[in-house]
């Protein structure tokens, strides 16, 4: 049986490496190739036979997420591996959301390419191993996932963001205290807040939430 694919990929060249890869195996026929999101809509309207699309994320027009998710809702039957460069939390949490079956990284290798694709299309889930390891991670602690759009309801006074900077760099309560010009007993109110506001538990959790939401 022919494995009908189609590559999404505003890189020419990198879609010539995809291709590379897949032309060691009979089995498997590039149907068409599209320069992003909106170009593989348009391409699919036209040619919807297809078994499996091989997605890049970073792709101007519709990036690969966006595309997958109509995509999926469009043509159910067609299976979608993101294959990207980005391994971060928030791209895989995303794909995955948008329904994409699998998650490899541009650096696999053909043998493993074929295994994922085939795996997908018996109903598995292809993923590079560190992939996999930081699914997993995401599945165990869906909080921080399910947080995105509370990203805006974070409201630190001035004062807490100071605190927070001065915990950035490492700073014990006293020594924030004494910048500050305020108790050590102030000081650890404004963290109860902090920790409050934040929904963390500790110090490292504290920076790195109000980091990642452009709060310091």
């Amino acid at each position: 049986m022919i494995i009908k694919i189609a590559i999404a990929d505003d890189n020419s060249f990198l879609i010539k490496v995809v291709k590379d890869k897949l032309s060691f195996f009979e089995d498997f026929k590039v149907s068409f190739t599209a320069f992003d999101g909106s170009d593989l809509l348009e391409k699919l309207q036209i040619n919807h036979n297809l078994d499996i699309i091989l997605m890049d994320i970073e792709m101007p027009n519709k990036n690969g997420i966006e595309a997958t998710e109509i995509v999926k809702q469009k043509y159910p039957h067609i299976k979608i591996i993101m294959l990207t460069v980005f391994d971060d939390d928030e791209n895989i949490f995303k794909a995955i959301k948008a329904g994409a079956d699998g998650y490899l990284l541009k650096e696999v290798n053909p043998k493993d390419l074929e295994i994922g694709i085939k795996e997908t299309l018996k109903g598995g889930a292809a993923m590079t191993p560190s992939i996999a390891m930081k699914t997993l991670k995401l599945l165990r602690n869906p909080i921080e996932i399910n947080k995105e759009e509370e990203k805006q309801d974070i409201i630190l006074t001035k004062r807490e963001v100071e605190v927070l900077e001065h915990l950035s760099k490492g700073l014990s309560y006293n020594a924030i205290a004494d910048n500050l010009i305020v108790s050590a007993g102030t000081i650890r109110k404004h963290i109860e807040n902090i920790y409050k506001k934040l929904q963390v538990h500790n110090k490292l959790e504290a920076v790195q939430k109000a980091k990642k939401n452009n709060l310091i």
